[in-house]
């Protein structure tokens, strides 16, 4: 049966609730609207990205003091640092004086200081210095300090919020803790970094990642040839997370469990599991390596992406490890030419005047659990309200 057309005055979440009331065995992909509607993104940031964890990168690569990595949650800048007692906290990143933004990126300094007036901060967030403030009688330097970011660490990764009702992250992903416990996720090692922008709305990028019913055809020139669809195993999603698992070939030795591991048996130590965190932290976890994305919206057609990933420290002393992930990394910046045509193509059908969702495959019963964690978190947001 074709899709019915949406009335053009029903809001995109109206369309969403639409949408998500099907059961999966009849399930459609969300409206167009979802993804090109400024509405629905002001709805996001406010609903989801304001009130739910967001992931900045790994622990490993904050470990000296006055190491920081920056980034922007619904709107507010925030500086993620290591102290001087080897502390990691989450510090509002604007000034107190003219609300400059204070740092950019990643790095390591031994104070914050602004690039407008050089107000200079500790890495505690107290202020240390203001120049040329003597005449001013009200000023008192004691008074000022950055407000603080909730900030928390599982596995190996680094989440803020700034909800201070939200459940502990440990206690939301206790059962992903509990499903991949013998690959040491905790033990992997950040070997690169990077940050990118691509045209497309960050639901189709995450969605992109939570399926691989695309993998023969969108990445026919790199991986497709081993994506075995029959392997594929997509079960249902959690409240905090959905996961599917992919079985790997020995053709990439680093993707399979080290000989020193005895923590995985069988076919777990082939298997590879593509978790998606909600709301944006996408993980490809191997017994041997890693790579992730964590998504934030920078407006309904465009998404900011942190691109990292590494080894397991099973692998560390191997003498062809590095030579091996070089490889790995060739191939996955070949991938990720490939995604972002795939996911750029698919915004600017989105935003086409005849676009309609059509019906789900079971392979991609991720979507359909994402849809509904949108829907959910937004109708929550709107009861709250």
């Amino acid at each position: 049966m074709p899709a019915q057309p949406v009335p053009p005055h029903t809001s995109p979440i109206a369309a969403l609730r639409a949408n998500v009331a099907q059961p999966f065995e009849q399930a459609r992909a969300m409206p167009p609207e979802v993804y090109t509607s400024a509405e629905f993104l002001e709805a996001e940031l406010h609903h989801i990205f304001a009130k739910d964890w967001y992931c900045v990168g790994r622990t490993d690569a904050l470990a000296q003091p006055g190491d920081y990595a920056c980034a922007e949650l619904a709107g507010q800048p925030i500086v993620v640092l290591r102290d001087g007692n080897g502390q990691l906290q989450g510090l509002s990143n604007v000034c107190l004086h003219r609300m400059s933004t204070l740092l950019q990126g990643r790095g390591n300094t031994r104070t914050i200081v602004c690039p407008y007036h050089a107000w200079t901060y500790g890495l505690d967030g107290t202020l240390r210095g203001a120049p040329a403030m003597e005449k001013n009688v009200s000023f008192c330097k004691s008074h000022y300090k950055l407000p603080t970011i909730r900030c928390e660490q599982w596995l190996g990764w680094v989440f803020v919020t700034l909800n201070p009702d939200a459940p502990p992250v440990a206690q939301q992903l206790a059962e992903v803790e509990a499903m991949i416990a013998g690959y040491g996720m905790t033990n992997y090692t950040e070997s690169f970094y990077e940050e990118h922008v691509w045209d497309t709305n960050w639901k189709v990028l995450a969605e992109n990642f939570m399926e691989s019913y695309h993998l023969p055809v969108c990445h026919a020139g790199t991986i497709g040839g081993l994506s075995r669809l029959e392997d594929m195993v997509c079960p249902p999603g959690h409240a905090a997370f959905n996961y599917h698992t992919i079985l790997k070939d020995d053709s990439l030795r680093i993707a399979m469990a080290h000989p020193s591991n005895t923590r995985l048996t069988g076919e777990a130590r082939r298997t590879t599991f593509l978790l998606a965190l909600y709301p944006s932290l996408l993980i490809t976890l191997t017994p041997g390596y890693f790579w992730y994305l964590s998504l934030h919206p920078k407006g309904p057609g465009q998404v900011h992406i942190r691109f990292g990933g590494g080894m397991s420290d099973d692998y560390r002393d191997d003498a062809d490890a590095q030579q091996n992930f070089h490889a790995l990394k060739t191939l996955l910046d070949e991938v990720n030419v490939e995604d972002r045509g795939c996911t750029e193509k698919v915004y600017q059908g989105l935003c086409a005047r005849m676009a309609t969702p059509g019906h789900l495959s079971h392979l991609e019963r991720p979507n359909y659990d994402f849809a509904q964690y949108l829907m959910g978190r937004i109708e929550a947001g709107l009861g709250g309200s």
